[in-house]
């Protein structure tokens, strides 16, 4: 009894039974309520945090997330040990007289520049000069408010550099709630690496593109040549007009294959190579794994060329030349009082079918192909199931555009007025290249290259490494 009448109200938990106290949410704060401050804001919001905006004022800074609250910097410096810097540096300013604030916190700069050595130094450097008792990490500066507000994070890598191993450590939990890939740059001597990323303009995108655009470029100057200054010189017709559509529907296809077939081309060559090697734990070339790493924008750039030729294919019946030509044709023969004889030839008709059929075929694998490296179709296929539509069905449309591209030509290759000037067809040219990967793969499905292959690739080596065999040799 004496114990009992010694309890105090204000001892007694009034939790219910069997539960816990909720864990107050961890407070952050950002400085800056732009787009890239309010987004992070809404991020971090229901990522579970509580979030607190310093700015210059408080009272009118806009529309802030629901659940947020704003107030002066040196407020909202004093109520966290984690902040977000989301201005510019021409605004760092301020941050120097809020340094006594600001000593002993995590300060996260996320700010980017217009253009590369826009500054003698890094944003990041700068500020850790500004307020040096806080622990500059730079980092998140590759995210923009767009991929913030719609939640596009899963998996998205992003970097950091600071001098403080523990502060990045706090910025890397954060970042790893958030959904993101966290890699560390070392110390804040990276934080100019680090601002150049955002000014980076499309990166994997620069080798597909420089390499279609110097094949279209090669591919329309030949065929100008051979086609329209051909018909010129030698038999003084001018059809200078062809070069808008009929050239450029014959560029694109031609571009489009061979780039199709450089997608897997470097496959096949590092298989080979895993085959010469013996082993799957060397290094490939660097030019090879560059390669291999852009053949996804490879892929949708012959895509992409292979709608311009879709479209300007069905544009054909259209055109004034086309019916300028069937409409004198018609008037022709009302002049001269005859009908053309128009035989049906059966053959003819079965190559034009087929033709058609397998272009059809082919643009058809070719969108299903585009359409599962999106990321947002893509992740929702096992990678069974992403193996078979990029690999097999790969190869399965590369073999169907091939034989679209050898029947076109069919009963053309043994001509000798294919050959313009002693100089092939585009067609033939661009029949090279996938031809070669056909051939090479067919070789790779052999069963013994196949078996052989398949079990380097489980691990087993032709040589093992000396210090196994030394190891095999003592036991």
């Amino acid at each position: 009894m004496t114990g009992l009448s010694e309890l105090r109200p204000e001892s007694v938990s009034l939790h219910p039974v069997g539960t816990a106290a909720a864990p107050v949410p961890e407070l952050l704060c950002i400085f800056g309520t732009g787009d890239l401050g309010r987004s992070l804001g809404l991020r971090l919001l229901q990522s579970g945090y509580r979030v607190v905006y310093g700015s210059r004022r408080p009272d009118s800074c806009g529309p802030l997330p629901q659940g947020a609250q704003a107030m002066t910097h040196a407020a909202a410096a004093k109520s966290a040990s984690l902040i977000f810097v989301c201005v510019h540096r021409e605004h760092y300013e301020f941050l120097e007289t809020l340094a006594p604030h600001l000593k002993g916190k995590v300060l996260v700069d996320l700010s980017n520049n217009l253009k590369k050595d826009m500054y003698p130094d890094a944003n990041a450097a700068y500020l850790q000069r500004l307020v040096p008792g806080a622990a500059v990490v730079k980092g998140l500066n590759t995210l923009s408010a767009w991929a913030l507000q719609n939640g596009l994070l899963a998996g998205k890598q992003v970097f950091l550099c600071g001098n403080s191993a523990e502060a990045k450590r706090a910025v890397a939990e954060l970042a790893t709630k958030l959904g993101l890939t966290v890699s560390d740059k070392g110390s804040l001597s990276a934080a100019r690496e680090l601002e150049d990323f955002p000014l980076r303009l499309f990166p994997e995108w620069r080798l597909p593109l420089s390499v279609a655009l110097g094949l279209i470029t090669f591919f329309f100057f030949y065929l100008l040549i051979r086609d329209v200054i051909y018909a010129y010189v030698e038999k003084g017709n001018d059809i200078s007009y062809r070069i808008m559509v009929s050239l450029a529907n014959k560029v694109f296809p031609i571009v489009s294959l061979i780039m199709l077939s450089l997608c897997y081309l470097p496959g096949c060559i590092a298989a080979f190579l895993q085959l010469y090697r013996g082993t799957k734990y060397r290094r490939f070339p660097n030019w090879l794994d560059r390669w291999m790493l852009c053949r996804k924008q490879m892929g949708l750039v012959a895509l992409g060329l292979a709608l311009l030729h879709a479209i300007h294919t069905f544009i054909i019946p259209i055109r004034y030349s086309v019916r300028h030509k069937i409409i004198s044709g018609v008037v022709n023969e009302m002049k001269n009082n005859k009908t053309t004889p128009f035989d049906f030839d059966n053959t003819e008709a079965w190559g034009t079918d087929s033709f058609y059929v397998l272009g059809v075929m082919g643009f058809f694998l070719y969108v299903l192909l585009g359409l599962t490296s999106l990321p947002s179709v893509g992740g929702t296929l096992s990678w069974r199931e992403f193996s078979f539509i990029q690999s097999k069905l790969g190869h399965l449309t590369l073999m169907i555009c091939t034989a679209h591209g050898y029947l076109y030509g069919w009963d053309k290759f043994l001509r000798a007025s294919t050959y313009k000037w002693y100089t092939p067809p585009g067609y033939m040219l661009c029949l090279i290249v996938p031809s070669v990967v056909l051939v090479l793969k067919a070789l790779l499905l052999l069963p013994c290259v196949d078996r052989t292959l398949t079990r380097i690739r489980q691990g087993w080596e032709r040589n093992p490494p000396r210090d196994e065999i030394n190891k095999a040799s003592n036991l």
